[in-house]
């Protein structure tokens, strides 16, 4: 099947991401006219990028020669330190904690990217914080095995619960490698001179996905 146009799912997921942070590195685009499109590399070459989302779609993205490539890859629980700057994808919970839906430890070069907590796209009414660990405890007895992190950021702090099967992740600077059909992807992407354009690409090796 040949891709469809993506102008509109463009236009449809820009006001999911209206108030959404970047993810690091990402290179200059507004956020509000950026979006994230979660899928599997159907194509490539050296000037464009289809993808098939989530929800099935086909999308033709233009691949300019300064477009960023990152890889994402699992890291372990254990991992997450007092003083790590994180970045988690939740859900609010009754008692206002946050339980998380992931978490990616940032590299030291990129702390501080993105701070605070807002409104995210991975999953309705799903937050993203990104803050500083600045106390970790045993998660409660009905999450064995999970951590509790009280992450604070200018303004502001939350608590997080992590279970066990949480994904934990960080990133690195990835390479053309990374790019083949089958490959999970987190793209930002913009339209730019009314063509749809893929600034960034963060990648997972080995069928591995972005758990962002």
């Amino acid at each position: 099947m040949p891709p469809l146009p993506s102008r509109a799912l463009i236009a449809t997921a820009t006001a999911l991401c209206l108030t959404a942070p970047l993810l690091p590195g990402i290179a200059s685009a507004q956020a509000s006219d950026t979006v994230r499109i979660r899928g599997t590399i159907v194509r490539v070459d050296a000037k464009t990028l289809v993808v098939q989302d989530r929800g099935g779609e086909v999308v033709s993205l233009a691949r300019p020669a300064d477009m960023t490539v990152s890889e994402v890859y699992p890291i372990k629980l254990s991992d997450i330190k007092r003083g790590s700057f994180i970045g988690t994808a939740a859900m609010p919970q009754a008692d206002g904690s946050q339980k998380a839906l992931e978490v990616v430890v940032f590299p030291e070069a990129a702390r501080g990217t993105g701070e605070g907590h807002r409104p995210w796209d991975l999953l309705p009414q799903s937050t993203m914080t990104n803050a500083t660990v600045a106390d970790l405890a045993a998660a409660p007895k009905s999450v064995r095995g999970g951590q509790q992190l009280r992450l604070t950021y200018k303004g502001g702090e939350k608590i997080v619960v992590v279970t066990p099967d949480v994904p934990v992740v960080t990133f690195r600077p990835g390479t053309e490698a990374l790019l083949v059909p089958g490959a999970k992807v987190l793209v930002n992407a913009q339209e730019k001179n009314g063509t749809p354009t893929a600034l960034r690409v963060t990648a997972g090796r080995n069928g591995f996905a972005p758990p962002m």
